[in-house]
């Protein structure tokens, strides 16, 4: 239990009505979009850098344990409270402080909402390049923790491309910068390490990003295909080509059935893939680069192709794409997304394997991903009322997981490890690998007591809110999950 002296001395600095303890509240905070929950000790809410300081050094000075928190939109436990913590949202800190527009750097609270940045800058011609799926809810500094990033992050990267600097709170209470607000510092890339850190290292209290120009041309294609097998080809072609596309997105059949009815894309009845291809960038190279698209969908048997120049038709075919997840409603109630890497090569491989698997194990299984770099994104549909088609959820991402590793891919594109992943690590790390990593935490004063229980194998069980024990979940290798 959270110590009562403690809940006093967060009501002094942040205000009672923005300190929920003991009540039913608390449940709002206990879950993130992964299937992993567990109850905070508390949930302070500061209003400012000073505020959120202040909280953490009284939770340290209390021996509390904090987890950072921006939206709760991450997808591998990361904001889930383990072992009694205070959580610490960063919502109320929400404001862009200052735009360097010739420069093209910005700094930003860790609260604001991904879109609003670039709302905000727009004015200017710019835009902030990274892009998650969940742009109109997530946050910055949830960006910063996850190292998120994108369908149009193919050619320009995730979100440590784009982070200058972070001012960032350490255990003791101590703010500092890591980076600055220029390309090119000195010294240790401290900046680089917090990023993707998953919360585990400190919370961020202001970001230094750099922003992009808008492009010349834009061009959006859709292209569906009969066959997934013809759609990853296509993605490897256009690769081949020389060619990178800002963004290469792939949704299959059970994907498209998912939202027809409910954004009304109106693809062809016999598509069982379609790929969003945008390229951008000098007119002349877009419209180069567009036929050479064209061609190669042709050539592998694309019965369709649908073009968008104009910010409306642009926005109506990525509509769908963006808000496919939310549509898997009208399947399952549940789904479990899986955020496996492999080599574009591998990509129609992997993708037979994930058919199989879902098939051997009874389960539906829609694909909607980042075709452009192997940023498979399964979503295993299921109804978590079921305790034994949970466990089957599990294993089958556990599966998927372990053929994108063999593939040569790796354990995460941009969701991180959290709770989901930890437990596999072992498949891509060794031991000394994992204690290196670990060394950051003492390095930074960190401890333990920031986000606890996250990334490394041993600190949570996945899967324990559908009742599943440390001895069911044995992943210390292919086919680690265990009836016992």
């Amino acid at each position: 239990m959270i110590d009562e002296k403690l809940i006093e001395r967060l009501r002094d600095i942040v205000g009672e009505e923005y300190v929920i303890w003991g009540s039913d509240d608390l449940l709002l905070y206990e879950y993130d979009g992964s299937i992993d929950r567990s109850p905070p000790g508390a949930v302070v809410l500061p209003g400012s850098a000073e505020e959120l300081a202040a909280c953490v050094k009284a939770a340290h000075e209390h021996d509390a344990n904090v987890v950072p928190r921006g939206a709760g939109t991450g997808l591998s436990g990361g904001a889930v409270p383990l072992h009694d913590s205070v959580v610490l949202p960063v919502t109320r800190l929400n404001r862009v402080l200052e735009v360097d527009v010739e420069n093209r750097v910005a700094i930003v609270e860790p609260g604001l909402v991904n879109i609003e940045l670039s709302e905000a800058v727009a004015q200017y011609g710019l835009y902030y390049a990274p892009d998650p799926s969940s742009q109109r809810a997530c946050t910055i500094g949830g960006n910063v923790a996850e190292n998120a990033g994108g369908p149009h992050c193919l050619a320009l990267g995730v979100t440590t491309n784009h982070v200058l600097g972070v001012e960032v709170v350490l255990a003791d209470g101590e703010k500092v910068w890591l980076g600055g607000t220029s390309r090119d510092t000195f010294g240790f890339d401290l900046r680089g390490a917090f990023i993707g850190s998953e919360g585990t290292l400190g919370i961020v209290t202001k970001v230094a990003v750099r922003l992009m120009r808008k492009p010349e041309a834009v061009l959006t294609m859709l292209a569906a295909f009969r066959s997934l097998d013809d759609a990853s080809q296509s993605v490897s072609d256009i690769i081949g080509a020389g060619m990178v596309p800002s963004a290469i997105e792939m949704m299959d059949r059970v994907t498209i059935d998912a939202c027809e009815p409910v954004y009304h894309p109106g693809y062809p009845d016999d598509a069982e893939a379609v790929l969003i291809v945008e390229l951008d960038g000098l007119r002349e190279t877009v419209d180069e680069h567009g036929q050479r698209v064209r061609e190669i969908c042709r050539a592998n048997n694309s019965s369709e192709i649908r073009e968008a120049e104009d910010d409306e038709k642009r926005a109506e075919l990525w509509a769908t794409r963006k808000g496919a997840i939310g549509a898997f409603g009208t399947i399952a109630p549940n789904y479990y997304l899986v955020d496996g890497v492999v080599p574009r090569t591998k990509l129609r491989d992997v993708m037979r394997q994930v058919r199989e698997i879902g098939e051997e194990l009874g389960l539906t299984i829609g694909n909607v991903f980042h075709a452009g770099d192997g940023n498979l994104h399964p979503c295993i549909l299921f109804d978590g009322r079921d305790r034994a088609q949970v466990r089957r959820v599990i294993e089958c991402g556990e599966r998927i997981l372990e053929a994108c590793i063999n593939a040569g891919g790796a354990l995460s594109g941009e969701h991180g490890i959290g709770i989901e992943k930890q437990a596999y690590m072992p498949l891509v790390f060794t031991e000394a690998d994992m204690a290196a990593m670990a060394m950051l935490r003492p390095a930074f004063g960190a401890g333990e007591r920031f986000n606890p229980g996250k990334v490394f194998p041993g600190g949570a069980v996945h899967g324990s809110a559908y009742g599943i024990s440390e001895e069911a979940f044995r992943a210390t290798g292919p086919g680690g999950l265990q009836a016992v």
